[in-house]
């Protein structure tokens, strides 16, 4: 079956690919014969229109072509379509039109509807394809700090980071899924700090050992400092700071890495690779990197024996990276290696693109950063090119905030621990699957106002219910029907029914541009493409089954709208699979 013509299909692919060569046939016959005066043919578009009323391909041909052969748009258009032998071809366009000032409309054929009714039914994978031919990209996301919990640009970027990784692996790339742990540098140094004076206060007070201002201040702190306490008493009350700070960290930092693991999991996010920052510093990689850059003339070293980058030499192709406080742009030299001799963490960063682009040989590096970290966009891939990679092989994607919204209005704090909301109390709180969804909504360049009563919600305002809703309509539909003795039969059964119906259209016409809705997603890293699309879709097929009758219909129409309802039904639940959405059966 996987070998049948309609694997990896895209029909609308097929149907521009189609238009574009009868078009060129068209305009050469033309030239042939003199109704065109002998030109090279010009670059031309071809796309779907964004009503079906002007067809299902336009084409600009005539409009590219005017100075090529100097002729008014609308009579270049009228020679071609002239010229057009459409039944010659393979039947897949119904008629021709020219419309406006020149653009050349192609009708698609009842064999055309057909095979996108057909592939979507006999093929599981329907909308896979095989653009992305193999090609190996790593999308990296969350990677939260891991010296505390998870905040609401944790939540929005794994279901964002996820979902571009799920329609990448549709679109025919080989993805890996992979989490950075901080565990060095100088959080690590802060959270040390920060556990080894919370467990001092257990046993001499806060005032004897105030935590300064700049440590981690949460509660987990204080848990964590309280578990080791109970684990070793007071044995390194008197002891030095530094061992206990080493001790402490290494007790509770594999704890909070656990910790992100079993939320994330939770969160229905599962990694392929848990990059650890500290194995680049233990295997010298940073310091490789760093002789590197060196040795390249990027770096130097200044008088006092740090390491500088020459960061705008190399970040102003990409953007300026630096700004002062007036806004200004600021190009400026940066520290890689300070006098000390400790790296600083851009020198990190640097070595952890150069393992995945270089070392691991990923044709792309894909990050998803909060809006926050714009400013070290320019500098990363500015870096690569230091490092001798391309830095267009590095790609970011930027991710604005979440408002969180209850009744209308922001909320801030949770109910439960009057602290700010973590990803777990929001998965306490909302669905799984409305969380997943809500924040697929959105571009992720979009600031999200997620409404935690609409995602609470279980009626046709939620999104994710509505596209569930209709998902389930469907089988249910089928059970009642094959308990009546009514079963689909396959497409012999309905062979040559021409889908007249305005609804069975508008709904087929929606099932044919999945594979380029996943296409299009994975190239822009977009999922919210999809949750868009798969809503239209539910939407179609509400109104299809409104408009439609099935049970009662005459045999071979009854036969083509429950493959119909196949179709969309495969449709949608390929999405909700992929963004690892639950697919009820019944509501």
């Amino acid at each position: 079956m996987r070998n049948y013509p309609y694997k990896n299909y895209d029909p609308r692919a097929a149907l521009a690919a189609e238009a574009r060569a009868v078009l060129e046939q068209a305009a050469n016959a033309a030239m042939a014969d003199g109704s065109l005066p002998q030109a090279a043919l010009p670059a031309f578009i071809t796309e779907t229109p964004a009503d079906a009323k002007n067809g299902d391909v336009a084409a600009n041909l005539a409009m590219a072509g005017a100075r090529v052969w100097r002729m008014p748009p609308r009579r270049i258009a009228e020679a071609i379509a002239a010229h057009l032998d459409l039944p010659a071809r393979t039947g897949v366009f119904d008629r021709v039109e020219v419309a406006g000032p020149g653009f050349i409309n192609f009708y698609a054929s009842l064999s055309w509807l057909t095979g996108v009714v057909f592939a979507a039914t006999m093929d599981a994978q329907y909308g896979r394809t095989d653009a992305g031919k193999g090609k190996r990209y790593n999308v990296e996301f969350v990677s939260a700090n891991p010296t505390g919990p998870m905040h609401m640009g944790n939540a929005r970027g794994g279901a964002l980071g996820d979902g571009i990784a799920a329609c990448l692996e549709w679109a025919g790339y080989d993805v890996t899924r992979e989490f950075y742990i901080n565990d060095a540098g100088n959080q690590i140094e802060k959270f040390g700090k920060s556990l080894a004076i919370r467990y001092l206060q257990l046993f001499k007070g806060e005032d004897a050992c105030p935590l300064p201002e700049e440590c981690y201040q949460g509660a987990d702190i204080i848990a964590h400092a309280k578990a080791f306490a109970a684990e070793h008493g007071d044995a390194y009350v008197d002891g030095d700071f530094e061992a206990l700070k080493a001790a402490i960290v290494a007790k509770a930092l594999p704890e909070n890495i656990a910790g992100l693991e079993r939320d994330l999991a939770k969160y229905r996010i599962e990694y392929d690779v848990w990059f650890h920052e500290s194995g680049l510093h233990k295997t010298g990689a940073v310091q490789a990197v760093v002789d590197k850059l060196l040795q390249s003339g990027a770096c130097y070293r200044a008088e006092d024996g740090a390491v500088m980058y020459k960061s705008a030499q190399y970040s102003a192709k990409y953007g300026v990276a630096n700004k002062r406080k007036d806004g200004e742009d600021e190009a400026k030299d940066e520290v890689l290696v300070r006098a000390n001799g400790v790296p600083t963490y851009f020198a990190a960063d640097i070595a952890y693109h150069y393992n995945k682009l270089a070392e691991r040989g990923f044709e792309k590096a894909i990050d998803v950063w909060g809006a926050d970290h714009h400013g070290h966009v320019a500098r990363m891939k500015g870096a690569m090119d230091a490092i001798g990679l391309d830095g267009e092989r590095l790609d970011i994607v930027l991710m604005q905030m979440v408002n969180l919204m209850r009744d209308g209005q922001p909320v801030r704090m949770s109910k439960r621990t009057g602290k700010a909301i973590t990803l777990t109390d929001l998965l306490d709180e909302v669905p799984i699957d409305s969380a997943r969804f809500f924040f697929n909504m959105r571009e992720a360049n979009s600031t999200l106002d997620f409404d935690l009563d609409l995602a609470a919600r279980n009626d046709s305002e939620n999104p994710v219910y509505y596209v569930q809703y209709a998902h389930a309509r469907i089988c249910t539909m089928l059970k009642k029907l094959a308990e009546e003795g009514i079963e689909y039969a396959g497409p012999k059964a309905w062979a040559g029914y021409a889908f007249p119906e305005e609804s069975e259209q508008a709904l087929i016409r929606l099932v044919a541009n999945f594979p380029g809705e996943i296409a299009a997603a994975a190239a822009r890293y977009d999922p919210a493409r999809i949750t868009r699309y798969c809503t239209d879709v539910a939407a179609a097929f509400h109104r299809f089954y409104g408009a439609c009758r099935i049970r009662g219909a005459a045999a071979q129409a009854c036969q083509a709208r429950l493959a119909l309802c196949l179709a969309a039904r495969g449709v949608i639940r390929s999405i909700l699979t992929m963004f690892k959405i639950s697919v009820p059966e019944s509501m």
